[in-house]
């Protein structure tokens, strides 16, 4: 996970991840100036500072920042549910390439302001249609990749909105995905959305013409 001024949430979602996954290597990148990185330490975590330029990089510097063969990221606020994890680790143990989430559903989550659900839901259209298949949430803070994947693409890291590329770009691919309808819960802390820079990247990303970067 990449964190940003995350002290109130980052306790719980380190202890709720190496809970529901006995074992599991938890790794924060962070850019805060509060102690987020010392309370993901005390709980367990490696904390790794964030590198330059924003967001994006310091989302792939942590899918790399392991070797172990499936990585899972969440965003660092306690918005998505810690059971559903092992689930999406039994997925690509079985086969799939990535296993993500999806917060949308048919109607728009407590936690989700209803023009953010119907933005997200027009971006899934977009992308869907890029990518010929169905698309549930190209924004999702929470999904398993193959270790394979992440090192398999020249990702661009460039602006926001990288969790777009990082299922769009295998979906174009003809990697093997699936997506698990989710509660999504309101976030601790104050939010780091900024709506319409992160709506811009996003349309960006989606109206490009999409040929992954391949390695």
């Amino acid at each position: 996970m990449i964190t940003r001024n995350e002290e109130g949430a980052i306790a719980k979602v380190v202890d709720d991840a190496r809970s529901a996954l006995p074992g599991c290597e938890v790794i924060v990148v962070d850019g805060s100036s509060d102690r987020t990185p010392e309370i993901a330490k005390e709980h367990g975590a490696q904390v790794f500072r964030e590198p330059s330029g924003g967001p994006a990089p310091a989302l792939l510097y942590a899918l790399r920042a392991s070797t172990r063969p499936i990585v899972v990221t969440v965003d660092a606020d306690d918005t998505y549910p810690a059971d559903i994890y092992p689930e999406l680790v039994r997925r690509v143990r079985e086969g799939d390439d990535v296993a993500g989430t999806n917060r949308l559903g048919r109607r728009p989550p407590k936690a989700m302001p209803l023009r953010n659900w119907v933005a997200n839901v027009l971006f899934n259209v977009v992308a869907s249609v890029h990518a010929t298949r169905v698309l549930r949430d190209v924004h999702s803070g929470q999904r398993a990749y193959r270790r394979e994947i992440i090192e398999h693409f020249d990702w661009d890291t460039t602006g926001r909105a990288f969790p777009v590329d990082l299922l769009l770009w295998p979906a174009v691919a003809g990697c093997r995905i699936s997506e698990i309808d989710i509660p999504y819960r309101e976030r601790i802390g104050e939010t780091t959305l900024h709506r319409w820079i992160d709506g811009r990247e996003t349309l960006r990303r989606l109206f490009r013409r999409v040929k992954p970067r391949i390695h």
